[in-house]
């Protein structure tokens, strides 16, 4: 090497490898790490869902308080999540979305494959149960009891279709207009919001669904309910792709 030439280490300094945007699911990240990052991330969210509400309920007995304490806890967490493992698996932690990425990446887009899907979906119910049981056991509840809170009320499944398309819509949106390096703030702000406006105070996601039917606390669901919920919010991912295909339309060039 003379004198004129660049030392690796200098060249690789000068030429820093890509990082992938929060939200975006890096090819190159082995499965095994991406589910582990699933799991992990959907139990700290469901931990930090059930956990903040029943220290909300343990301080106050004003349910406005109560639900105020935990949907910023929910906002705060879940974005620091999304910044954290996003680069890992694309900060998913909800089957819906998993399942509207493997649909548009089965129609030419950029998105899971069917076997990520199988390994994705399962990986985040079993992270949002784990993380219901953690949040009781930090609480000293009992470890696994069923939900009495019913859900069940047509206002509410409203709200789970709702809540979840414009979720979806948001999402793919983003990653539409190439701005997914906002998913961390983006994302955490509309689930902050739509705690308040949405009727069922936006779950929004199958997984994290399941896992509060296991914790019987201000969080939770009452299983009946939880079938129900999930159907709603297959049908909010179904509106919300199609929202997605009508808003974010592609142009075509003079050529096509």
């Amino acid at each position: 090497m003379t004198a004129t030439e660049p030392a690796a280490s200098d060249a690789i300094a000068a030429d820093p490898l890509p990082q992938p945007a929060p939200g975006a699911t890096p090819p190159r990240t082995p499965l095994v790490a991406r589910a582990a990052a699933e799991l992990v991330g959907t139990a700290a969210l469901v931990a930090i869902v059930v956990g903040s509400g029943i220290q909300a309920t343990r301080l106050t007995d004003d349910v406005a308080l109560q639900l105020l304490a935990n949907s910023t806890a929910t906002v705060f967490g879940l974005g620091v999540l999304i910044a954290l493992l996003g680069p890992v698996s694309g900060a998913h932690f909800n089957p819906a979305v998993s399942l509207a990425e493997w649909w548009t990446a089965r129609r030419g887009g950029a998105g899971v494959t069917g076997r990520e899907l199988a390994v994705y979906a399962p990986s985040q119910i079993v992270g949002g149960i784990l993380g219901a049981i953690l949040a009781d056991a930090m609480f000293g509840e009992p470890l696994v009891k069923w939900s009495t809170h019913d859900r069940s009320d047509g206002n509410l499944l409203l709200g789970e279709v709702v809540a979840t398309a414009g979720l979806i819509l948001l999402i793919f949106g983003l990653a539409r207009t190439d701005r997914l390096r906002f998913a961390p703030v983006a994302v955490a702000s509309y689930i902050g919001a739509a705690y308040w406006f949405t009727s069922s105070t936006s779950f929004a996601n199958p997984a994290v669904t399941i896992g509060r039917a296991f914790t019987d606390t201000f969080a939770g669901i009452a299983p009946a309910s939880v079938p129900a919920f999930i159907g709603m919010q297959i049908i909010g991912m179904v509106v919300g792709l199609a929202l997605v295909a009508v808003i974010f339309m592609r142009g075509k060039t003079d050529a096509e």
